[in-house]
């Protein structure tokens, strides 16, 4: 997908809402645990039922990789359903993925080749020859890790060089020589708050994918107040707080529900 099909599809639904398919095996509700194939039809339900709020769906691997050929599979099929039934869907492998080049390149080949997914996230530690194996693939996307939203990430994400600059924005300025606002968007969690402000001093265009927001704690009005540019450039993801509103037979139609609010407070900051 390309940076204009992802920016109309914002417009067309007044929403930047993308979903984290954080599916997790122990959390179904009771009545599909017996299910053969659990973990598809919990996505497809939930798919369903917030496609009209969302603009992208981001299922996290860890949890599908735990299971197994099972969880692979599921995964296969959840990203199948979506492309067929929504295309309009940005779907992102929240796979953290960054090798050395070889193994990166048998990575890309495996998330934009195999499943053909839109982007995945790659830590970008290991440097250049690491993440542009994932560059060059046609309206597919690379989602490097930058200012993340947990605890830890001030262990290193803050470290100043002799220039005081601070390792996330050494990693903006020499990443973006690598490719273009059009290819390459970063992860800044929700949590940072104004941080916002001195990320957009070193991306001032680039799409930013947002975890944090809900479970979390990160405020939405802080993100979309320092953050938002004029084509929004921001994808806000919501996993918990959507997915697993409710335990019981009704856990799609609260999903929908957590999704349509999170939209409408979306459509409104849009607007302003």
């Amino acid at each position: 997908m390309t940076r204009k099909e992802l920016v109309e599809n914002i417009k067309r639904k007044g929403s930047f809402l993308c979903v984290g398919l954080d599916t997790d095996i122990r959390k179904l509700p009771n009545h599909l645990k017996d299910h053969d194939d659990a973990i598809f039809e919990f996505n497809r339900a939930i798919i369903d039922a917030t496609a009209p709020y969302c603009v992208a769906y981001k299922p996290n691997l860890a949890f599908y990789e735990s299971l197994g050929m099972e969880g692979w599979s599921a995964l296969e099929r959840t990203v199948k359903y979506i492309k067929t039934n929504y295309p309009d869907q940005f779907i992102i492998a929240d796979a953290k993925r960054g090798d050395i080049g070889n193994t990166s390149q048998l990575y890309a080949r495996s998330f934009f080749e195999h499943l053909d997914v839109d982007a995945i996230t790659v830590a970008p530690y290991m440097g250049e020859d690491s993440v542009t194996p994932f560059l060059g693939y046609e309206g597919k996307w690379v989602i490097l890790l930058a200012l993340t939203s947990n605890k830890g990430s001030h262990d290193f994400q803050l470290i100043e060089d002799k220039n005081g600059k601070r390792l996330f924005e050494n990693v903006i300025e020499t990443s973006s020589r690598w490719a273009g606002e059009n290819e390459m968007m970063y992860v800044v969690g929700a949590t940072q708050g104004r941080m916002f402000e001195d990320i957009r001093k070193v991306a001032p265009r680039s799409f930013l994918l947002v975890p944090g927001v809900g479970a979390q704690g990160g405020s939405l009005e802080e993100v979309c107040r320092y953050g938002m540019i004029d084509d929004c450039g921001l994808l806000v993801n919501s996993s918990r707080g959507i997915i697993y509103a409710s335990s019981e037979a009704d856990f799609a139609e609260a999903a929908a529900r957590e999704a349509s609010k999170l939209a409408a407070q979306m459509a409104s900051l849009l607007n302003k």
